[in-house]
């Protein structure tokens, strides 16, 4: 039963996708099998989930495997905490995107809901895949559907954006593609418990640490390698945003998790300096930067990159609390940033500007639009209450066993981002309003208010109680930093002074 469910899992949105390329479908039956298959998805991942108890379950350990390649490159599947965690997530999200595309794409709609539901078969795979070979096609697969996306139905500079999202993510891929065949002329295999048990020299494991950096810090993205990010956000359509800060970003944190820290632990010790130093101007750097931003998607796109900083910085951090805040962190951001960017669709859809000085006032005539965005503002700001502060707690919390002026410096970052994200909230909902602008303004419809409040009510829920999330992850959390007690125990004994490093 737990082979065909996870096999089901990854290959039943295909299944879907293709009978909507036969064409036989019109728009309507193509909405409907979108959302059907959505929906059954997340019925296996949720029947999945009833199946496991994930504080004994071990990833090492592989619920399905067949020979796909070769005898040490098989098909290979095994599930824990934080894959399932994820995993959820990308069920969640889903069947959202799939209400909110009816009335927003207008051309070649069947082929728009087939390319949502191939890249959900990918990420769902990438977040089983227990084979390194197999894990690097489904993230590398993932980017064909996005590039489709952004490229065919985004905006005015679609095909500029759509390669400079597949090149930016794709060089940085082919450094990992080499360091993945040299694991296998060295170990013999690909499964991830023989990777893991294999002990690389100090060199491997610094050039490998680096070839798997490349992959996961443009995908991330991490600055200085973050600047695709924004140009894809801007020319995407909702759901490609929505998919791409929610879903995508998380596979190279999840990448960082399941195979850089694990696999080569005295690189990622020798590296982790440097990472959580980009981390921190990531953060201050895309605070400052969104500030100033005139393009509402372009302003949500930098708080995404510093809000992905926040998530390296912690899991750099070796501590429980680090990674536990960072798993945190990456499902709260999704679920905020799948709300602020399903709120802009909102916007776009109804007048076709995302122009900040365009909008004033609309609290008055779109009420219920206001207080659900306000909730997602308040996340994005970390504030108490909401999800947004647990992960940005957590995370500089653990940032300050590691080095104290970092994270003094993050956390005085905070007010930065929610500098940024009150002053567009005042502009859009509270400033003088064009009466004759808006005079027809709409609020939201029963589409909407479905998509945008049950995203608002998880950010709370989340916010005042984090256990499942937590009891989900803490396995995982202790597996992922067993190699490094060491160190922490050092941090300890030398008190966390402000000047050390």
């Amino acid at each position: 039963m737990l082979e065909f469910l996870t096999i089901a899992a990854i290959f039943s949105p295909a299944l879907f996708a293709v009978i909507l390329l036969s064409g036989a479908l019109g728009k309507h039956a193509a909405f409907l099998t979108g959302v059907f298959s959505s929906l059954l998805s997340l019925g296996i991942v949720s029947a999945l989930g009833t199946r496991f108890d994930f504080t004994s379950l071990d990833f090492s350990t592989d619920i399905y495997s067949a020979v796909w390649i070769a005898q040490g490159i098989r098909f290979s599947l095994a599930i824990d905490g934080l894959s399932y965690a994820l995993l959820l997530l990308t069920a969640l999200i889903f069947p959202l995107c799939f209400l909110s595309v009816k009335e927003n794409v207008k051309k070649s709609f069947e082929l728009f809901v087939a390319l949502l539901l191939i890249l959900q078969s990918c990420v769902f795979g990438l977040f089983l895949a227990s084979d390194l070979a197999l894990f690097y096609v489904f993230f590398e697969a993932s980017l064909i559907p996005m590039y489709l996306i952004v490229g065919k139905w985004g905006g005015a500079d679609r095909i500029y954006a759509a390669m400079k999202f597949f090149l930016f993510t794709v060089v940085g891929s082919l450094l990992m593609l080499a360091a993945i065949a040299y694991i296998y002329a060295e170990v013999g295999s690909l499964a991830y418990a023989k990777v893991w048990a294999h002990e690389f020299t100090d060199t491997e494991q610094k050039l490998l640490w680096l070839a798997f950096f490349a992959g996961f810090a443009v995908k991330i993205p991490m600055f200085p390698f973050h600047t695709w990010l924004p140009v894809a956000h801007v020319e995407a359509p909702t759901a490609g945003s929505v998919l791409l800060a929610a879903i995508l970003l998380k596979t190279a944190g999840y990448g960082f998790l399941r195979f850089s820290l694990p696999f080569f632990p005295d690189a990622s010790v020798y590296f982790a300096d440097a990472v959580i130093y980009l981390s921190m101007i990531a953060v201050v750097y895309a605070s400052f930067v969104a500030f100033s931003q005139t393009d509402i998607k372009r302003l949500i796109a930098y708080s995404s990159v510093a809000h992905m900083g926040y998530v390296t910085m912690a899991i750099f951090s070796f501590r429980e609390e680090g990674v536990q805040g960072a798993i945190f962190q990456m499902i709260s951001h999704g679920f905020v940033s799948a709300g602020l960017f399903f709120g802009i669709g909102v916007l776009y859809d109804r007048y076709h500007t995302r122009d900040i000085a365009f909008y004033g006032g609309l609290a008055k005539v779109m009420p219920a639009f206001a207080l659900a965005f306000m909730v997602f503002t308040m996340a994005n700001a970390g504030l108490p209450g909401t999800s947004g502060f647990i992960g940005e707690f957590l995370t500089i919390f653990a940032a300050m066993w590691k080095n104290g002026w970092v994270a003094f410096i993050t956390a005085t970052a905070v007010i930065f981002s929610a500098a940024y994200a009150l002053k567009l909230y005042r502009k859009i909902y509270f400033e003088e309003m064009d009466t004759q602008k808006f005079a027809n303004a709409v609020d939201l419809k029963p589409r909407e208010k479905v998509i945008l409040y049950s995203l608002a009510l998880v950010t709370i829920f989340l916010g005042f109680y984090t256990a499942p999330v937590f009891n989900l992850t803490e396995r995982s959390a202790k597996s992922v930093i067993g190699n490094f007690e060491r160190i922490n125990i050092a941090y300890e004994v030398q008190n966390v002074n402000f000047g050390s490093d």
